[in-house]
């Protein structure tokens, strides 16, 4: 326990600062708005994202605007669209979410009066026509007459503009001033308004505010149910248009029984409904109440005004339904940013409203979820202080993945089954921090497991191999063992002769330079570089990490090498010194690898038969003029994968048994097609040479030759003309044999 104090001390700490929020205790913004985010997202996930048909919005949209004029319309239009919308279409109710604050004065009417009262108040004619005009002429009164006992809920606007001018008449209020006196409510409060006229308010059914809670993001989640307005208290346009539904019951403020006296929070509103039902909507401390969006825009029919008007709408698509009268132009400015739109109708949220309160769907925030998010919090972050350091990096990842999952299950749990939102930022940011200091101080210990691996294989194996090593450093050690590896041995051609013609400034600047291109090859290729012996390079594949691919990654290597020559090659012409030419071997065996050496001095290094025949076989290429070639092992492993141009069957000194050569031409699928028919033809020759036809023998490798002129068919050729005149005899196996290294 005691090597664990360290870390219990450092995730108690984490741990309380997190409860300190969870408790109030002070608040941290990133916390709350990452809760923001994480609510829009189970909104999301949530909602049902099906049409509900019990509510309509006719739409003020772009081609009612097209049709009917820009807004605001005569109120002429007003009350021919009440008319046709309760006698002709039988809705149920009706709300606005706009306001008519001024009066309509499109007809002429004022004009017409001024006239009668002075300039033609002596013409009878004028006089009459006019008193037989002004019913019609007088655009508001036909509104009022049309608002008239019927179910239409206005709605108005606040304001929390200092020295803002209030307008309009605004409604009864639903609570008189002091009736919340001494409970702890922040009521949103405003200082102006903006409503209707007062004879359009006094016809009405009711009216209610439609001002939406915008949080620090400015996203609307929230709505006041009531809001306070000097000291009295006005309720929401779709509580007033659920509260007519319902017969225009009171409200009752709903508060725990379990509160004391007047400082109890409220918590609900309850409606009680004509059938003897209660309908009870939750609130928070703000009285304001979640928005159950349904889904994204369209999740109730829109229809568009001018299609009422011209009566384009079938009579089934509007009886009995609940109509918000609202906009969706963007010129009218009535887009709000939402959880489900950046861009979401105003008219959109009030529908959401009337049909969560009517299918009591609505999520609430009791103030019993703080010691919830408390106990939840405390519970899953006391797991991962005293649980993680004793686990292993996999284990610790599978209980802090287990403890998120049971976070989210009871938060989900608490959502979809009680419609109460839990917080849940806090508790994932416990959980996520707790297991980041955690993992941190194991990477910091496997840092210094990497840099000791790298201390020891860091001048031999490629950073990245490395990397991989320190992920599971107990399975790598520099002991001796067997296995079955891959040696490339590389040198330069003639280098005494070029060492001799360079300066020793010079000379140390090319060797730098070859040796650094052929060893980022062999890096690149996953190979281990085990040494330089001068001008010479030494690396195999297959340790100390596992290489299934090592035979073919030192194939590639060798390849490339001859590639990264010949772009070396042109800076050093560039510069006046001279060419570099390279011979490279390549053979797979059994080989030791591990630390070997003196206490004086050891190395990473491979040894043993596998590896001479590797030297050797670079030490050879000269003698067949070629610049790469690979023992017959390394060839069978990899006969599938490249084209090979076998070359003979050598006895190399050290070796009693023959093994056959081959040159890497290049991978399967890419080598040239002239170049497939020259290594047929050559094939043909190697056989006539081996079955001691001497006459096709020379015939084919001189075709050879006029196609592309090689020192190894030169090399036959001799060797034809030496054999014909000195018969090899029956028990001839075509082996060459080499005395020297």
């Amino acid at each position: 326990m005691k090597q664990y104090l360290l870390r219990y001390i450092l995730g108690l700490a984490i741990l309380l600062v997190l409860l300190g929020h969870s408790a109030h205790v002070y608040q941290i913004p990133f916390v709350n708005h990452m809760d923001a985010l994480i609510y829009d997202v189970k909104v999301r996930l949530t909602m049902p994202q099906s049409v509900d048909q019990r509510v309509v919005i006719l739409d003020i949209d772009e081609k009612s605007l097209a049709e009917q004029g820009r807004w605001p319309w005569g109120r002429d239009k007003l009350a021919t669209l009440m008319n046709k919308l309760f006698d002709q279409y039988g809705v149920k109710l009706v709300g606005f979410d706009v306001v008519f604050a001024e009066p309509d004065e499109s007809s002429g009417l004022k004009s017409l009066e001024s006239l009668a009262r002075k300039e033609l108040k002596d013409v009878p004619g004028f006089q009459s026509t006019l008193k037989e005009l002004r019913p019609q002429l007088d655009h508001d009164a036909r509104f009022v007459a049309a608002l008239k006992n019927r179910p239409v809920v206005l709605g108005y606007y606040f304001s929390s503009k200092e020295g803002g001018v209030s307008s309009g008449a605004a409604p009864e209020p639903v609570f008189p001033a002091g009736t919340f006196s001494g409970r702890r409510i922040g009521f949103t409060q405003w200082v102006s308004h903006g409503a209707n006229l007062p004879e359009f308010q006094k016809a009405a059914a009711g009216a209610g505010h439609f001002n939406p809670l915008v949080d620090m993001d400015g996203t609307s989640r929230r709505v006041p149910l009531l809001a306070e307005y000097k000291g009295q208290y006005y309720e929401s346009l779709s509580l007033a248009m659920v509260r007519n539904l319902l017969g225009n019951p009171p409200i009752t403020p709903g508060y725990p029984e379990d509160s004391p006296g007047s400082y109890a929070a409220m918590e609900w509103l309850d409606l009680k409904a004509a059938g003897g039902g209660v309908m009870r909507i939750p609130v928070d401390e703000n009285a304001a109440t979640l928005i159950p969006y349904r889904g994204y825009q369209g999740s109730f029919p829109y229809i568009s005004i001018t299609d009422v008007l011209n009566d384009r709408i079938p009579q089934e698509k509007l009886a009995g339904r609940v109509v918000v009268v609202g906009t969706t132009a963007p010129g009218l400015m009535d887009l709000r940013a939402t959880p489900v739109g950046a861009a979401y109708p105003g008219v959109e949220i009030h529908a959401n409203l009337i049909a969560g309160m009517l299918d009591g769907a609505i999520k609430h925030k009791p103030p019993y979820i703080l010691g919830a998010d408390v106990l939840l919090v405390l519970i899953a972050g006391a797991v991962m202080v005293f649980l993680l350091p004793m686990l292993s990096p996999f284990r610790a990842t599978v209980v802090g993945v287990i403890v998120l999952l049971l976070l989210l299950s009871v938060n989900f749990s608490f959502w979809h089954v009680s419609n109460v939102v839990l917080p849940l930022a806090n508790g994932m940011i416990a959980i996520t921090l707790l297991y980041a200091m955690n993992m941190s101080w194991g990477y910091f210990v496997e840092s210094r497991t990497k840099r000791q691996l790298t201390g020891l294989f860091g001048q031999y194996v490629p950073p990245e191999l490395v990397e991989e090593m320190s992920r599971d450093p107990e399975n790598y050690s520099m002991a001796g063992r067997k296995a079955e590896l891959t040696v490339l041995f590389s040198d330069i051609r003639g280098f005494t002769t070029i060492s001799e013609g360079l300066e020793p400034n010079e000379l140390a600047t090319l060797m730098n330079q070859y040796l650094g291109a052929m060893t980022l090859v062999v890096r690149k290729h996953r190979g281990t570089l085990d040494k330089y012996i001068g001008d010479a390079i030494m690396a195999f594949w297959g340790a100390p990490v596992d290489d299934p691919e090592h035979a073919r990654n030192a194939v590639l290597t060798g390849l490339e090498m001859h590639v990264a020559l010949h772009e070396l090659n042109k800076d050093l012409v560039a510069r006046g010194w001279p060419e570099l030419k390279i011979g490279v071997g390549v053979n797979t065996g059994p080989m030791t690898v591990g630390d070997m050496g003196s206490p004086v001095r050891q190395s990473y290094t491979v040894m043993g038969d596998a590896v001479n025949l590797g030297s050797r076989l670079e030490g050879i290429t000269k003698q067949y003029g070629v610049g790469f070639i690979v023992g017959e092992t390394t060839r069978e492993v990899l006969k599938k994968d490249f084209v090979f141009r076998e070359l003979d069957r050598v006895r190399v000194k050290g070796k009693e048994d023959p093994v056959g050569i081959y040159e890497p031409v290049g991978e399967e699928g890419k080598v040239a097609r002239e170049d497939m028919d020259e290594i047929k033809l050559w094939n043909q020759a190697l056989r006539a040479y081996r079955a001691q036809d001497w006459d096709q023998a020379e015939l084919t490798l001189m075709n050879l030759q006029r196609i592309k002129p090689r020192y190894l068919y030169d090399l036959y050729v001799k060797r034809v003309e030496h054999l014909r005149k000195e018969p090899p005899g029956e028990n001839w196996d075509g082996v060459t044999i080499f005395e020297t290294k």
